[in-house]
């Protein structure tokens, strides 16, 4: 699996304001990476807990042809408080569709604003330990120290299986909300 590189458009390079020792800052808005061709349905519905509903219609067609049974789980809805973080999970939202479906897509950058009420019940996206320990892991982690070291901070130096789960929130930017958000909650971040 190749490095993903990302160049993050100007207007979405947040850390700089966000990020110090203690990680990265938590506002009122946070943010969710993914792909333009998944817009309209955003829009439509809002952000649906496990949301890509093609890309998992693909691995339950791949799964019954190879004669396994498929169970789609039911994902939250992620998120994190930088608009930087947002976008490189958008690109890799774009690659790997990119792997199932011909088309035009782009990163897009949704910022989400949440009552008071909705936004205790974000959480540490602890669950990410796994995903982290995969190649994607350690690009996500290449690619996060690197904007720690453009921000003259050390990277963040967590061992993921004992960290504390805070960290995944502070020093990573990895949250998530067990609920489908209202689309009447969610703007396009444009320049």
């Amino acid at each position: 699996m190749r490095m993903l590189m990302t160049t993050v458009p100007t207007y979405l390079q947040d850390a700089t304001e966000l990020l110090s020792t203690d990680g990265f800052a938590i506002g009122d808005v946070w943010y969710h990476g993914t792909s333009s061709a998944l817009l309209s349905s955003i829009q439509g519905q809002g952000l649906k807990r496990s949301g890509d509903k093609a890309l998992n219609q693909v691995a339950q067609s791949t799964m019954a042809t190879i004669g396994n049974h498929y169970s789609e789980s039911e994902e939250p809805v992620f998120l994190t408080q930088s608009k930087q973080l947002a976008y490189y999970w958008a690109q890799q939202t774009v690659r790997e569709r990119s792997v199932r479906f011909d088309g035009n897509e782009e990163p897009i950058v949704l910022a989400v604003s949440l009552s008071d009420q909705q936004r205790e019940k974000i959480k540490p996206d602890v669950g990410a330990m796994s995903l982290l320990m995969m190649s994607i892991g350690e690009q996500f982690m290449a690619h996060l120290t690197k904007i720690y070291q453009d921000c003259n901070l050390d990277g963040p130096d967590i061992d993921l299986r004992s960290a504390d789960r805070m960290d995944y929130l502070n020093k990573l930017g990895m949250a998530y909300i067990d609920q489908d958000i209202n689309r009447a909650c969610v703007d396009v971040v444009t320049a």
